[in-house]
């Protein structure tokens, strides 16, 4: 059987790409595999794992996804009341994840400004690029990040809120910081024309990155509505792409509106917040 198999390391793979050799199908392939990562990446996933398969039969052409996340046989699912979750450790390692993402873009996109002539449109990109970073660190870190790890700190229910703010919602969050990183490149190598794929992504961008942290901030603060500031962004960066065709906006009036909406989030956020509440 022909295919392709991917690990963390050349012994699981080379494990499956052997079964598949010997002509067992892509299951038999995948579970091979899987007992030997236990061994060649004991510190990444063991016996007692959980997980998700999705299997396609090509004899009558269905598929089907198999769940056992957290499940042992004969004694069922747990509940998020069961697991044991320092919560502090939780948002502690997700902030990281945030840090890591904004690196890696800045880096991205410092090493394709260095390798270009430096125009003034090259450096206006340039510190679009950079402001933008900093207003997408300023929104999830300036209250979003205390006010999380001090809920579920003191959560009767850590699991629950690992599972669903630190796990299910930081995903959009990380895939906004990449898509504006990508954004930003758009910016750097065409900043006087914008194309649709490239309006998608420059606006796109920071809306997944502000939709996560939207719900992220609701699930993980005692407030009944998600943040007014957050929302009032997303309305102004669905307005955009309106504005973007019949203004025939380049990419860098795209990208540098889009990080002006950033801003207007995070000064709004942050007085709303700090502002003193009255006695009644």
């Amino acid at each position: 059987m022909k295919g392709a198999v991917a690990a963390g390391h050349p012994l699981t793979a080379q494990t499956g790409a052997d079964i598949l050799a010997e002509g067992g199908n892509a299951v038999d392939a995948c579970i091979a595999a899987a007992f030997v990562s236990w061994v060649a990446e004991s510190p990444l996933t063991g016996p007692g794992a959980g997980g998700f398969m999705l299997v396609h039969r090509a004899s009558d052409r269905t598929d089907r996804l198999l769940d056992f996340f957290v499940a042992v046989p004969g004694l069922g699912r747990s509940t998020t009341a069961d697991w044991n979750v320092h919560g502090g450790h939780m948002a502690e390692r997700c902030g990281l994840f945030v840090i890591i993402a904004l690196g890696e873009s800045l880096l991205v996109t410092g090493a394709t400004f260095a390798e270009m002539p430096w125009t003034n449109d090259a450096w206006t990109v340039f510190l679009v690029a950079v402001l933008g970073s900093i207003l997408l660190w300023w929104i999830y870190f300036d209250t979003g990040a205390q006010r999380g790890e001090h809920r579920i700190t003191h959560s009767n229910d850590p699991g629950r809120l690992a599972r669903l703010g630190y796990t299910y919602l930081h995903l959009p969050i990380v895939a906004g910081i990449i898509l504006c990183a990508v954004g930003d490149e758009i910016m750097l190598l065409h900043p006087g024309h914008a194309t649709a794929p490239a309006i998608a992504v420059l606006i796109g961008g920071p809306a997944v990155f502000l939709a996560g942290a939207t719900l992220f901030k609701w699930v993980t603060n005692f407030r009944r509505t998600p943040p007014l500031s957050h929302l009032a962004g997303l309305a102004l960066l669905a307005v955009l792409p309106w504005f973007a065709h019949e203004l025939h906006a380049s990419a860098l009036q795209i990208g540098a509106a889009a990080t002006a909406v950033l801003l207007i989030v995070a000064v709004w956020e942050s007085f709303a917040l700090r502002r003193p509440v009255k006695a009644a």
